[in-house]
């Protein structure tokens, strides 16, 4: 089983695999962490109160978040071929990934948002900082060990929907599980595939854990 073309094809499914999973992370979190803010800027006791922009936002994020991913790479096919120029491989899986995470980025950085003391807020405010400073100095900082604690989560996540784009010929570890697993009843294949994706998902968990303990002030 384990001659140089299956190694050659997990190796290929790893790379594949993780270059989905981090693209559509880093670009899920260009977007979400700006819509986070403006989720906790604009909300009724936020630092700058807009409950129309907040509410509307609030909707269209919880929207995007309801629609089960694998119906989504579906309806997105016309986008994606219009980006990437295809809708088979790795990078065909990214847009889609990143319509469906970004959202879910967003509200992950408005809990961690939100967690920060209401104090430390004011206290800001009282000495005359600015939102963007607010932003820039308070509220990024003081919520970074939980924003790692969500990156992590977040990451995770999205290496679950990467794996569910096999179905539709998205590439990577999910497409060998389903290929090979599913398709061709080699159910070892399978369960290598899951225990690869199970250790990747235990090293971003950990780093993850790892990077936030280091960053908490509170602990030191």
């Amino acid at each position: 089983m384990f001659d140089a073309t299956t190694l050659e094809m997990l190796g290929v499914g790893i790379m594949e695999t993780l270059f989905m999973t981090f693209a559509s992370s880093f670009l899920s979190y260009l977007i979400g962490i700006p819509l986070g803010i403006i989720l906790v800027v604009t909300d009724k006791e936020g630092i700058c109160p807009v409950p129309t922009v907040q509410k509307v936002l609030g909707l269209v994020i919880n929207l995007l978040r309801s629609v089960p991913f694998i119906i989504l790479l579906i309806m997105v096919i016309p986008l994606t071929r219009f980006l990437v120029g295809t809708t088979l491989g790795a990078k065909a899986v990214v847009p889609p990934l990143v319509i469906a995470a970004a959202p879910y980025v967003a509200r992950m950085v408005e809990s961690s948002f939100k967690e920060v003391d209401a104090g430390v807020i004011e206290a800001a405010k009282s000495m005359g900082a600015s939102t963007s400073q607010i932003i820039w100095k308070v509220l990024l900082p003081e919520a970074k060990p939980s924003l790692l604690v969500g990156a992590a989560i977040s990451v995770t996540t999205i290496l679950g929907y990467s794996a569910m784009a096999g179905f539709v010929g998205g590439g990577g570890l999910g497409a060998i599980a389903i290929n090979y697993g599913y398709y061709r009843y080699q159910t070892d294949m399978m369960l290598i595939t899951v225990a690869i994706l199970v250790i990747i998902v235990q090293i971003i968990q950990e780093t993850g854990m790892r990077m936030s303990r280091l960053s908490d002030k509170r602990i030191r």
